[in-house]
């Protein structure tokens, strides 16, 4: 089993403000991970390839399950606080939402790269949602995935904390205030 407490993950449904939340704290120093569903479908339409949510679910999930152990292995030697954006058990709720079964594999490795015990998760802002090349899901959808999350984190015995909704500074203060600082401001990276 792999522990990393410094490794924070921010998951949610679609379009609520996660990812440009990760990106402020990002600007201010914070390491942080790519999330694994928009970059594998960046790159499969890249190279004309099939893994993709609304060709070939399966191999869209194995090729994301590939990218979060890489980000999460690279993000493990990172010093301080690691903004996670989404973890492996998103994949975990990815095929439930599209009623496929989980592989033992994945649910081997969400049981065993572990993150920091309290994941932060924001909730649905049907206010700011906006559909585009790599989000295709309806504000419904949206909805079901975050609680699918909020279901799915809790089974694997993680605490959530729900990001209050509100401007890109004052989400940021409150990430801030649960995660300390950023370990070097000068070094803003991704992992």
């Amino acid at each position: 089993m792999h522990h990393a407490d410094h490794l924070f993950v921010i998951t949610g449904g679609p379009g609520s403000g996660k990812s440009t939340l990760i990106d402020a704290l990002a600007a201010l120093g914070y390491a942080r991970t790519v999330e694994a569903g928009r970059s594998v479908i960046q790159s499969q339409l890249a190279s004309g390839g099939q893994a993709l949510p609304w060709s070939d679910r399966r191999a869209f999930a194995k090729q994301m399950l590939k990218h979060e152990v890489r980000s999460y292995r690279t993000a493990q030697l990172q010093p301080g606080p690691v903004l996670c954006d989404r973890g492996i058990p998103d994949i975990v709720g990815y095929l439930q939402l599209e009623q496929l079964p989980t592989s033992s594999c994945l649910l081997h490795a969400a049981r065993s790269f572990r993150y920091h015990h309290q994941v932060f998760i924001a909730p649905p802002w049907p206010e700011i949602y906006r559909q585009d090349a790599e989000r295709k899901q309806t504000p419904e959808r949206a909805e079901l995935t975050w609680k699918t999350m909020v279901s799915v984190y809790r089974e694997l015995g993680y605490a959530l904390t729900e990001i209050p909704r509100g401007s890109v500074a004052a989400r940021v203060q409150f990430l801030q205030e649960h995660i300390g600082p950023p370990p070097n401001p000068q070094l803003a990276q991704k992992v």
